[in-house]
């Protein structure tokens, strides 16, 4: 086993594609597919699924490369360190982010990381805040973007962001006159139908912990169903279907159109932390500290 073995399988595993590993590194296909096979013979696992469109970590792949990705990064900072660096200067940033960051308070942050380093490559993951930690613990992502503080180990939290939970409901008259006369009392709610984000969103999970604090029983509810996409949330609500709970960034712009209406949590304090989130025990490359410096100069940390 070597390190350049080990280069040509991190770049398999991040780009899922053997010809897209050979472009990045200026090596052949067969190169490539002889220092995959190589490292397979050599620890008598299968590293990689493969299938006729695109290939993906297999189980004993995914525990490789949670050490194969620092071995290979390591290698870039010693070099880097050293002035060895030959290569045209380009990194790569792998960012896991869960839906809010990701759609509201990273574009502000890839702008101004792109204007101070443009030679810089980024990779956007998104998914729910549960995964994103996961990606962090197992070295699959550099930098995380999270509004759930899960304790695992080795994980650094700095909250950058203060976000607030809100419900959202169709603009009609039976919510307009809710809104106009009972504005802090939310025990309607239990008379609705609920549409919430799905299981393992960080969404999903503090506005249950807001909604017990504000005297809602979320057994009394009646929720109707459980969706990923928020796009799709939204339509839902605007078409009537139910109410929800959402960030008040991802509803601004259909309440200043008049297609929603905006409920305040009582007693939901400053709001919940958004945090970026980094594996303490895994070296950050110097592309990932310099993109977490500039996330706190964007939001003023």
């Amino acid at each position: 086993m070597n390190l350049k073995q080990l280069e040509a399988f991190v770049q398999v595993a991040e780009g899922g594609s053997f010809s897209k590993a050979a472009r990045e590194l200026y090596l052949t296909q067969p190169t490539i597919s002889a220092h995959i096979s190589s490292l397979e013979k050599e620890l008598n696992v299968r590293l990689f699924v493969r299938n006729t469109k695109e290939v993906s970590l297999s189980d004993n792949g995914k525990d490789l490369y949670k050490y194969a990705k620092q071995m290979v990064d390591l290698q870039g900072k010693i070099e880097e360190h050293f002035g060895m660096r030959k290569d045209s200067g380009k990194h790569c940033i792998t960012i896991a982010a869960s839906t809010i960051p990701a759609q509201y308070l990273l574009p502000k942050v890839l702008m101004r990381f792109n204007e101070k380093y443009p030679e810089e490559q980024f990779k956007i993951k998104e998914t729910d805040s549960a995964q994103v930690v996961t990606q962090i613990v197992d070295c699959m992502a550099d930098v995380g973007f999270t509004g759930t503080v899960l304790e695992k180990k080795h994980c650094k939290y700095i909250p950058f962001y203060k976000d607030e939970l809100v419900i959202i409901a169709p603009n009609m008259e039976k919510y307009r006159r809710i809104q106009e006369e009972c504005p802090n009392d939310i025990s309607w709610l239990e008379r609705e139908h609920v549409i919430m984000r799905e299981e393992g969103s960080g969404t999903r999970k503090e506005a249950e912990k807001q909604l017990r604090s504000a005297g809602v029983n979320m057994a009394d509810l009646e929720i109707i169903a459980s969706i990923e996409n928020q796009e799709t949330i939204k339509k839902s609500v605007r078409q009537g279907m139910g109410v929800s709970i959402l960030s008040r960034l991802a509803a601004t712009d259909e309440a200043k159109a008049g297609q929603m209406l905006i409920f305040p949590i009582p007693g939901a304090d400053e709001g919940r932390d958004i945090n970026v989130v980094y594996n303490r025990n895994y070296q950050l490359s110097r592309s990932a500290e310099r993109f977490i410096k500039i996330v706190k100069e964007v939001y003023e940390v």
